[in-house]
């Protein structure tokens, strides 16, 4: 089953490895910045601490991504099915998690945290 994760490297389909996690970050971009305007906390950190909006977290993170996470099975079933002549459901899943999931998480949450700690701060005018 997992014989082959570096032929996907150099085999066929290879821009994928470059082009799923870039949109992914790239909707992780936009996520994180939503998050930092509204004055969300850090996405993967609440997932993981706060379990009374883990649920809405989760949901909002799939719709999100869920296209690209997608993709990327499809994508590396036909790689699959093109060097093997066979598809590793479990595998492609697996493949798909790393190439969509995680940039989007990893991207998210500190964007975040820059954004607020170094984006423009509203000032409120005094009122005399």
């Amino acid at each position: 089953m997992f014989i082959d994760f570096g032929g996907r490297f150099d085999g066929p389909l290879t821009f994928r490895l470059i082009l799923q996690p870039l949109g992914a970050a790239i909707l992780g971009l936009r996520a994180g910045l939503s998050d930092a305007r509204e004055g969300r906390p850090p996405y993967l950190w609440t997932l993981l601490t706060d379990s009374s909006h883990r649920r809405e977290l989760l949901l909002e993170g799939w719709k999100a991504i869920a296209k690209v996470f997608v993709i990327a099975v499809i994508a590396d079933m036909i790689y699959q099915w093109i060097v093997h002549r066979w598809v590793y459901p479990l595998e492609a899943v697996i493949v798909a998690f790393f190439l969509a999931v995680v940039p989007y998480v990893l991207v998210r949450g500190p964007l975040n945290r820059i954004v607020r700690r170094f984006g423009k701060k509203k000032t409120v005018p005094d009122a005399k």
